[in-house]
């Protein structure tokens, strides 16, 4: 199996350097660690008493790694996740927090397991996610990779603004998009006339 730190590291690599986009909420970011996140964390890397975007251009991987095994994979629980969904949920989590749970747990409520839909991995949670991978065991990664993808498209189609995230200049897959399907079975991936279709409506 491989390990968490492992994961850690490809999200990192997969996230890629500084970036300071004025479309993304997040703000400054470095390897998906974003400035509020390092704000919470107090880390004030040019110790000048300050957490700004000189701190977040300071991040190195290894601190981005830490960061995401302590706080995105052991803090929210994913560990007591089957095995099948803990790469998926983690790298959603550093995508989108809470929502990656959140994401979870309506798949959850579809395949029968009524659960709270709070964002939290308790042992309710815990104990549906079990559940449905022993029901489904060679389906349920890719079932979730699905409803993250569904959740991309629908976030874009509300929010004009994160539509480059999903859709290329060129019309075809988004960042976003990719990245989901990196957890989807290639029969599961949509063809290119497929997500052109989905987008369409963008304009």
């Amino acid at each position: 199996m491989i390990s968490v730190r492992e994961i850690a590291e490809a999200i990192v690599a997969r996230e890629g350097g500084y970036v300071n986009d004025p479309d993304d909420p997040g703000g400054a970011t470095k390897y998906g660690v974003t400035i509020g996140t390092m704000r919470r964390l107090g880390m004030d890397l040019t110790g000048d008493g300050q957490i700004t975007t000189e701190d977040v251009k300071s991040l190195t991987r290894a601190d981005a790694t830490d960061i995401f095994v302590r706080h995105y994979f052991e803090e929210p629980g994913i560990a007591h996740l089957p095995e099948a969904l803990q790469a998926s949920v983690f790298d959603m989590y550093v995508n989108a927090g809470s929502n990656a749970v959140r994401i979870l747990q309506r798949l959850l409520i579809k395949m029968g397991f009524p659960v709270a839909v709070d964002g939290a991995i308790g042992p309710q949670t815990a104990a549906a996610a079990q559940a449905a991978a022993q029901k489904a065991p060679d389906h349920i990664a890719d079932a979730y990779g699905i409803e993250r993808r569904n959740y991309y498209y629908r976030l874009a189609d509300r929010t004009p603004s994160s539509r480059k995230y999903a859709r290329r200049r060129d019309g075809g897959k988004g960042g976003w998009i990719k990245r989901a399907e990196e957890f989807i079975s290639p029969k599961y991936h949509f063809t290119e006339a497929e997500h052109r279709a989905r987008v369409s409506a963008w304009g």
